[in-house]
């Protein structure tokens, strides 16, 4: 009997070796310091998508938070190589993204675009009409000061040019939507600079806004424009978002660095920027824990990531994403999100459907903070650089 129960027993060990062997198969996954693991509470895994693992690189010496001065081997970060069958893709450039995306949100059912083209398609506009537009304006989200300003420079200029048709008013409301839109405000990302050391990027935000969905986004736009780029998968609370994350990332031959789940957040981003650091990568974007931001431990929580991150190397931006959806109370988040980690650019997703455009003016006019970015649907590269002018004749739809 017992010859019998011993038999059993390898049988069991034997397959569950094979099933490991199976799963492990076509990745790659290499831990980058026991001692650094130790040192910092939680696992911290390199991955990246390979076909027949190259020799393994020699260990990351890590150490521990606080002496980051200490000379550090260089990290080989060789190109990832795509499982059989599987071939990297080629993003499109960032320039002109919006230009291309541009009749998609003009035949959007966005509040302001339908309520405008419709005002505006009429012969003459009486003072019902000038009231109708406001409305409008302010059902956008737009802003009360903004729209009050948008209307009385409308009406001036139409009295001033001594029309009221409907191409030549529709002109003058894409030039002082494009005038509200803030045409000076600095929109370069700071992976747009050369620097001699990685461009580090956190992108925060609450939950369900499409944050680390925006970060792998971000990562092909970076890609697409020639850029090399690390992630770090600092939302470790969300069982799903370092998977997510990765995948983004696999698709394009972008390496991802993670962290074991419910690990320290702020030491999983300080890994990331610290092997960006060493493999000469031109940006590391580190997608952070969804928090809400009436929760004040939770945005004490991101600072701390910050202040972490900034032990390794300084946080060039901080860019926030809002859900296009949420009206006036992104501008609210927005406020919250600043107080806690200094946000440097707005990225705005959803904006297709029944997204209300406006809230671009209020966040910058309220806040001063530049939306760099808009997301105009659910493809993967539908991720746009903001451009005043063309986001304003998209928003008014085109001419009648």
């Amino acid at each position: 009997m017992e010859f019998v129960i011993i038999a059993v027993a390898i049988v069991v060990v034997a397959l569950l070796a094979v099933v490991g062997l199976l799963v492990g198969r076509g990745r790659r996954t290499t831990r980058l310091d026991d001692d650094a693991a130790q040192s910092l509470g939680r696992g911290t895994t390199l991955t990246r998508p390979t076909d027949d693992a190259p020799p393994a690189a020699p260990p990351l010496t890590v150490p521990p938070l606080g002496t980051e001065d200490v000379a550090v081997p260089p990290v080989d970060l060789p190109p990832a190589q795509p499982e059989p069958g599987l071939v990297f893709e080629t993003p499109p450039p960032s320039a002109g993204r919006l230009v291309r995306l541009r009749s998609r949100l003009a035949r959007s059912q966005s509040s302001l675009g339908r309520g405008l083209l419709t005002v505006l398609s009429r012969e003459k506009l009486t003072e019902d009409d000038w009231e109708e537009i406001e409305e409008t304006l302010l059902a956008a989200d737009v802003g009360v000061a903004a729209t009050t300003q948008i209307v009385q420079r409308l009406r001036t200029q139409s009295l001033v040019l001594a029309t009221g048709d409907g191409p030549a008013l529709r002109e003058l409301l894409v030039t002082e939507l494009t005038a509200v839109l803030g045409p000076d405000l600095d929109r370069s990302l700071a992976t747009d600079h050369d620097l001699d050391r990685p461009a580090v990027v956190l992108v925060v935000g609450v939950n369900g806004a499409g944050k680390t969905t925006t970060c792998g986004k971000i990562a092909r736009v970076l890609v697409g424009d020639g850029r090399s780029v690390l992630l770090g998968a600092a939302d470790t609370f969300r069982a799903a978002a370092a998977d997510q994350l990765e995948t983004w990332g696999e698709r394009v031959g972008v390496p991802t660095v993670r962290g074991a789940e419910g690990g320290d957040p702020a030491s999983v981003a300080f890994e990331a920027v610290k092997t960006g650091r060493a493999a000469g990568v031109d940006a590391v974007l580190v997608d952070t824990a969804g928090r809400l931001h009436t929760k004040s431990g939770l945005m004490d929580e991101l600072g701390k990531v910050k202040r972490v991150v900034e032990k390794q190397s300084p946080v060039d931006e901080v860019l926030l994403v809002l859900d296009a959806t949420t009206g006036q109370n992104g501008v609210v988040q927005a406020r919250v999100f600043t107080e806690a980690v200094a946000v440097t650019g707005v990225v705005l997703t959803k904006l297709d459907g029944t997204a209300k455009g406006g809230i671009v003016v209020s966040v910058q006019r309220e806040l001063g903070i530049p939306v760099k970015l808009v997301g105009l649907g659910e493809g993967a590269d539908d991720l746009a650089p903001f451009e005043p002018r063309a986001f304003a004749e998209a928003l008014v739809g085109p001419g009648v």
